[in-house]
């Protein structure tokens, strides 16, 4: 008390302390407010930040449709050449994951599997051709070279690879599709190939549906390459073509 009778500055700070003016004491009572009412509303923001997916790039988006696609192709496939489930998944996976890194439609590679071997991958025809692709191994070794050598011919990945690539050179070559395929079943010295290309393509066909989603029926007689059929650079004989022909129209 004394210091406050002798002091009158120390009077009006305590006085000032105990007291706040009207307008101080206001913006502090606003200031709560608001932090009051801004801290729940805060709080409910990072909440809806975390809960929010950040959008599919368009790479996602491309990679999640790859994975649809294959889903109803290996279904499809699995279904129509009796081929286990597992087994049907690796197959598609591989053609997909070749045809992305070699620039090729993968259905295109599985549908020349299809008819070539009926998936399987130790198909093996009289003249040599092998596995999935039926590839002609002693013609393409120095393909299989970085994979172990010919004896790779009957590992599907590999088998598949080098198809693949046989497959994408005679379609470059010939400019075509059409014109690929008629190279790659050996017969490019021939007027025709014996309905090699368009049982390809008419299977090619029933894939690009099926990828799409749609109901295609897997009771259609699939149809596989005749023994006499080869890959790359193979230049059969005339009378070896007229039996493929006569097979086929039998299977017909």
């Amino acid at each position: 008390m004394a210091v406050l009778y002798t002091r009158p500055d120390v009077a009006t700070q305590l006085s000032h302390f105990l007291a706040p003016a009207p307008e101080v004491a206001a913006q502090a009572a606003e200031m709560d407010v608001e932090e009051v009412v801004r801290a729940p509303l805060a709080a409910k923001a990072v909440v809806v930040a975390e809960a929010a997916p950040a959008p599919l790039t368009a790479e996602e988006k491309a990679t999640l449709g790859n994975k649809k696609q294959q889903q109803f192709v290996t279904t499809w496939l699995s279904k129509r050449y009796r081929v286990a489930g597992d087994a049907a998944n690796m197959l598609v996976s591989t053609a997909y994951t070749t045809a992305r890194d070699i620039k090729l439609d993968p259905l295109l590679i599985l549908a020349v599997m299809a008819i070539e071997s009926g998936l399987n991958p130790f198909a093996e025809s009289p003249v040599g051709a092998q596995g999935l692709m039926q590839v002609m191994s002693k013609i393409h070794h120095a393909k299989f070279e970085q994979m172990g050598g010919t004896k790779a011919a009957l590992n599907p990945a590999a088998n598949i690879r080098v198809g693949a690539e046989i497959l994408k050179e005679y379609v470059n070559r010939g400019g075509s599709v059409e014109a690929g395929l008629k190279t790659y079943v050996g017969a490019a010295a021939f007027e025709n190939d014996a309905g090699y290309g368009s049982r390809v393509m008419a299977e090619y066909s029933r894939l690009k549906q099926v990828a799409k989603g749609k109901q295609v029926p897997t009771f259609t007689a699939p149809t596989v390459a005749a023994p006499a059929a080869i890959i790359a650079d193979k230049t059969p004989k005339p009378a070896a073509v007229a039996v493929v022909g006569e097979q086929l129209a039998v299977l017909q």
